[in-house]
């Protein structure tokens, strides 16, 4: 039997780009979660943090690269973004911090 992680170890951060901010404009807030989350404990994380209804989640895996760090080679950290989109009139201001 699994135990269930805690929504903050679901939800890293929030993510804050320029594409990320176009997003925004279409009612949908872009974090970082655990690489092991799914979709509907992303879901239940987002609802229970910011007390928003979730329309959908989207998931992206962006794989680390293999980089040169002062000659020796190294590894980008994998990262997972979760692009939430938010029910109508739901709002999550992501400037302001948890």
């Amino acid at each position: 039997m699994s135990t269930k992680p805690a929504h903050y170890d679901v939800i890293r951060k929030p993510i804050i780009t320029e594409k990320a901010t176009m997003a925004s404009e279409n009612g949908a807030v872009v974090f970082e979660v655990a690489v092991d989350a799914n979709k509907p404990q992303i879901k239940e994380a987002v609802e229970a943090v910011f007390g928003v209804k979730v329309k959908a989640v989207n998931t992206v895996v962006t794989k680390g690269k293999v980089k040169r760090f002062r000659g020796t080679i190294g590894t980008r950290n994998t990262v997972k973004k979760a692009y939430v989109t938010l029910e109508e009139g739901n709002t999550i201001d992501v400037t302001t911090g948890l």
